[in-house]
């Protein structure tokens, strides 16, 4: 038996903002209808949508309710602002919208201003104003590092920190590259490219290099952090599923006065070298979370295929991936 479509209508006042609400040739309402499934339909200021589905339908109006109210405070609006808010408001349709992206803007640096996109990454910037250690561990993009990143930046421009400090282990991802030519930070510097990467992203190259040269912010392989005492610093570990529990207590033993320690990881993407008779390598990271649980002052965040705010197929991949592995370890 069919359901039969339920039609609901929303009007708004300003015909300007409604446009950009619809988005060029009613692009945003195609994106929104290719998520939901919801029918929408306008004329003037006015849009009706249909559905058979009561709780597709109340997701859709609760959305463009809010986007609109977004566009009235002053925001612009982008489709993958549009993708991650309807992802959010299918799982918490509570969520506040306008509250979520106005209490956690930030800006670090004029032409740049990061904010949640989803409300893992919500809860992770909270996180990482409120401690002084925090792990961040979850699949790829799901913005563990990119945040990290833009935080220091913020803290450093505020003068909360003295310096940022960007180090990763050097561990080849499952391919030998050989002997690399040049001096050693030319050898290691295809290692802590993700990390220029993001830097670049969010400052002027000038700047940036600036900082590089000047001290300000330094970017080296983890083994680099030995023997160190790291004062006044916003320090990040990325990639830390790759340490080995040797290298991760001395990172986090490294740490001074007046500063801050975040490590981001995916503990399904671990690369170390199987050693002796073990079955699977002996990863920092995953030591780290059964070693550090309960001490105050240190926060970890698990992020999910949900959270991933790269091309939507990331978060499918993924996703299967998950589930593959699950199916594995059912059989075993």
């Amino acid at each position: 038996m069919t359901k039969t479509s339920v039609t609901k209508t929303l009007d708004f006042d300003d015909i300007h903002l409604a446009n950009a609400l619809f988005g060029p040739q009613n692009k945003h309402l195609t994106l929104i209808t290719k998520q939901s499934g919801v029918q929408l339909d306008t004329k003037g200021t006015s849009l009706s949508a249909s559905s058979p589905d009561p709780d597709a339908l109340q997701t859709v109006l609760n959305l463009l309710t809010q986007l609109y109210g977004l566009l009235k405070a002053g925001n612009s609006l982008y489709p993958k602002d549009i993708t991650y808010a309807y992802g959010m408001l299918q799982r918490e349709p509570s969520i506040n919208l306008q509250k979520l992206f106005k209490d956690s803007v930030f800006v670090v640096s004029p032409k740049k201003t990061i904010a949640p996109k989803t409300l893992s990454q919500r809860d992770y910037l909270a996180a990482l104003r409120e401690n002084e250690m925090v792990f961040a561990v979850g699949p790829a993009g799901t913005g563990k590092t990119y945040l990290a990143v833009a935080m220091a930046l913020s803290m450093l421009l505020t003068k909360q920190v003295q310096k940022i400090i960007l180090t990763r282990p050097a561990v080849e991802a499952g391919e030998k590259l050989g002997f690399l030519p040049g001096d050693l930070v030319e050898k290691v510097d295809p290692y802590l490219r993700p990390l220029y990467d993001a830097l670049h992203d969010m400052l002027d190259s000038e700047k940036v290099s600036h900082m590089i040269e000047s001290g300000i912010i330094e970017i080296a392989p983890l083994a680099f952090m030995r023997g160190r005492t790291l004062n006044n610093a916003f320090v990040i570990l990325d990639e830390a599923q790759n340490t080995t529990p040797e290298q991760m207590k001395m990172f986090l033993t490294r740490m001074g006065y007046g500063s801050r320690m975040v490590v981001t990881g995916d503990v399904t993407q671990i690369d170390l070298p199987v050693c002796g008779q073990a079955r699977a390598p002996r990863s920092g990271l995953i030591e780290a979370q059964r070693v550090l649980t309960n001490i105050k002052g240190i926060r970890f965040l698990h992020f999910h295929h949900d959270d991933v705010v790269r091309h939507p197929l990331v978060a499918k991949v993924v996703n299967a991936y998950e589930r593959y592995t699950a199916e594995l370890t059912n059989k075993d």
